[in-house]
């Protein structure tokens, strides 16, 4: 008797690759492979010694460091993760750190991998390192890794990283409830994705935005479309 159940369509069983340490050159931003000595003191500067500047850690599972010395012993131990796989972001213009980036959670088998651990000081938010940084991993995950799926997960309650999950072309998923402890504090995780039959419009809208003049393109409703 016939199967009549139905079936997912069928994939390439091809794996993925898994990400490397090679660097990625954009206009606005370079990602490079995390180096303590020469960033550890313009991270710190960048992410401590005020209030807004503080507060890059709020739902970060570490952080603020009590000195550069303890954030220079924490990017040692970034310099030595394969996974997550870390980068310095690199303000083109200026060549100095602004924030971290990683690859997490490769799953090379199923092809799928996260992009999180991010963060920026206040001085490269809302500008257009975040949306450069996003285009550049994204298009390594499914250009060059052969990627199917890219995750972005945040604390629920961070509305900053939801809204910038939408406008940059994720998809939402869901919460998960009581999915970790962090800093002693309950996080429900919220969930977004970008499938690879989907990049191709969504790397289109992130290109458009980025050649266009600033404030003269929305990228939210450009990824809202159709």
């Amino acid at each position: 008797m016939s199967n009549t159940s139905p079936l997912g369509d069928p994939v390439d069983p091809a794996p993925a690759v898994a990400p490397a340490a090679n660097p990625m050159l954009g206009t606005w931003v370079s990602l490079v492979p995390v180096d303590p000595a020469g960033h550890a003191s313009d991270l710190f500067a960048a992410s401590h010694g005020s209030p807004e500047r503080d507060g890059v850690w709020t739902y970060m599972a570490y952080g603020p460091f009590p000195d550069e010395a303890a954030m220079a012993t924490w990017l040692t131990d970034c310099v030595a993760s394969n996974d997550p796989r870390f980068f310095t972001v690199l303000d083109r213009r200026s060549g100095i750190p602004v924030g971290v980036v990683s690859y997490l959670n490769a799953d090379t088998a199923m092809c799928h991998v996260e992009l999180g651990h991010i963060w920026y000081g206040p001085s490269a938010q809302r500008t257009r390192v975040n949306t450069e940084t996003i285009h550049l991993l994204l298009a390594r995950a499914f250009d060059e890794l052969g990627n199917r799926r890219v995750e972005w997960k945040c604390d629920a309650l961070n509305e900053r990283s939801r809204v910038a999950a939408l406008r940059l072309g994720f998809s939402f998923e869901g919460v998960f409830r009581q999915h970790m402890i962090v800093k002693g504090r309950n996080r429900d995780t919220a969930w977004f994705s970008m499938l690879d039959r989907e990049w191709p419009v969504r790397k289109a809208n992130l290109e458009r935005w980025l050649e266009a003049e600033p404030g003269s393109v929305s990228l939210r409703e450009l990824n809202a479309g159709p």
